[in-house]
């Protein structure tokens, strides 16, 4: 298998760049000549130690404890100190593709020359990801403000060959994992544990996890959409370049186009070219307005999560022209929590008008199908439960879309009293993709099943293929069966990239 090589200046990551560290184990590297600004920050930093000048995060406390002063002999110990005790993380661990995103998004902006930290500090990143050493770290824990402290304390632990780590499939202690791919523990100087706990990495990661699954959501129910419209013997004149053109939202214009391409040459569209039916219910007729809203949230918040990945989010800044070293909140998470919130709101609507497609296709009196999809119903009960479980799944991600940026609470004795709990918003996007990667599939293997019925017509030759590829997994509903295995591996088939890659011509990309 060929390993994907990234190198990558700082603060240049590309949508592409981030989506392939999401899916694959790569090799990750920064372009020659990061060290420089580096140096020059980690001198002002000691400059700044040499001058016995008193700066916030080199030589004080942290958070409520900003006043007091450190001496110098106690600076290592200070970073040792913090990373420690804002190891307090808890629940289930993040996924090693998360853990990924994390350093190496935390590499690229540590190298951007704004965080006072030696090269070594980043090489130690690098060099994780070049063994495949993942941290273990707990997914909660963190309100997204002032960072994500806790997550990213066990990143650093990690390094400093403190907690446990992963390695080739086995969970071990990270000084031993260090030792045996012959990495030495790092040793922190001033501001470098400050600098690899404040960033908004881990909520970052975690919600461009959510876009990157939110995308192949898109392009598999366009697809199903499409094949359900076709099934249900719906119109395509909704579709029409005219109506979408004269409200201008871009993403309407470009998923209407997207339907117009997909449905193009169908025998069973122009079977009833001359029927009495005047309109299709919503969930057919307003599929462009509905899904190109979701491409216009998916195109504009994966613009603010490439900005994030690229930024300097820590704090305080080191500003080498000057020599200053200010103190301000880019590591609150405000942008993140609010795309998170957005696009809980688009994988949530991705699957309640799935679902209502699978309803509108079950109802004999809207679809002309037979009842349930299944021949005999009575004796069989068809898609009648497969339905009950897409409106379950459905109805969670309403609950989950409940938006997580109005929360707040205070933390760090009053000192951080807004925070944007970006990092839970974010991290539920993944839960709430795979209800709807089962809703899709479970609409997808309906609409094939309403082809069925409509043989021997033809559907357009790109749903023909779409068909294909679904029977090649999952045979036709001819009598009740032992169903759960069918859902499951069209939902994988969601969850894949196969999708995109067969119908990449048809589907409108997020263009960053």
């Amino acid at each position: 298998m060929t390993i994907k090589i990234l190198i990558v200046s700082p603060g240049n990551l590309t949508i592409s760049d981030l989506r392939t560290l999401y899916n694959e184990t790569c090799t990750f590297n920064l372009a020659d000549g990061w060290q420089k600004a580096v140096l020059k920050s980690a001198a002002t930093v000691q400059k700044i130690i040499d001058e016995d000048r008193t700066v916030y995060g080199i030589n004080t406390g942290f958070g409520r404890l900003a006043q007091e002063v450190i001496p110098k002999d106690q600076l290592e110990k200070l970073q040792t100190n913090l990373v420690m005790s804002h190891s307090t993380g808890t629940g289930p661990l993040l996924e090693n593709n998360i853990v990924r995103l994390i350093i190496a998004t935390k590499a690229c902006s540590l190298a951007r020359g704004f965080s006072g930290v030696r090269p070594i500090v980043i090489d130690s990143l690098l060099s994780l990801l070049e063994h495949e050493i993942y941290p273990t770290i707990p997914a909660k824990g963190s309100v997204g403000a002032s960072g994500d402290l806790t997550p990213l304390a066990h990143m650093t632990a990690a390094l400093m060959g403190v907690g446990m780590v992963q390695l080739n499939g086995e969970i071990l202690p990270a000084a031993e994992a260090l030792k045996s791919t012959g990495l030495e523990p790092l040793t922190l100087g001033p501001k470098e544990g400050l600098a690899l706990l404040n960033g908004t990495q881990v909520s970052t990661a975690l919600a461009l996890a959510g876009l990157f699954e939110a995308e192949k959501l898109l392009v598999a129910a366009t697809l199903a959409g499409s094949l359900s419209l076709d099934a249900a013997k719906g119109t395509d004149a909704p579709f029409d370049a005219r109506i979408h053109e004269v409200r201008g939202q871009l993403g309407q214009i470009d998923m209407a186009a997207a339907y117009r391409s997909i449905i193009e040459g169908s025998e069973i569209r122009k079977s009833h070219e001359d029927c009495e039916k005047v309109q299709d219910p919503y969930c057919l007729r307003c599929q462009p307005q509905v899904m190109g809203a979701c491409l216009d949230q998916l195109r504009n918040n994966g613009d603010i999560l490439l900005r994030e990945a690229n930024s300097v989010s820590d704090n305080p800044l080191v500003f080498t022209d000057t020599d200053d070293v200010i103190s301000g909140g880019n590591f609150h998470a405000e942008p993140v929590a609010l795309a998170a919130d957005n696009l809980a709101l688009v994988i949530a609507e991705i699957g309640s008008m799935a679902e209502r497609r699978v309803a509108m296709l079950i109802d004999t009196s809207i679809s002309g199908l037979p009842a349930f999809l299944v021949k005999n119903p009575g004796v069989n009960s068809g898609f009648m439960i497969a339905h009950v479980t897409a409106a379950a799944l459905a109805s969670e991600n309403k609950q989950q879309s409940h938006p997580a940026s109005v929360d707040s609470i205070p933390t760090s004795a009053n000192q951080e009293d807004h925070v944007s709990m970006a990092t839970h918003g974010a991290r539920r996007l993944l839960r709430m993709a795979d209800n709807t990667a089962a809703i899709v599939a479970i609409e997808l293997l309906a609409a094939a099943q309403g082809i069925e019925f409509r043989h021997p017509l033809k559907s357009s030759s790109t749903l023909e293929t779409l068909f294909n590829v679904i029977r090649e997994k999952v045979p036709a509903y001819d009598e009740d069966r032992f169903f759960a295995p069918d859902i499951d591996a069209i939902k994988s088939l969601v969850k894949s990239d196969d999708l995109r890659t067969r119908f990449n011509d048809h589907i409108p990309s997020i263009g960053i």
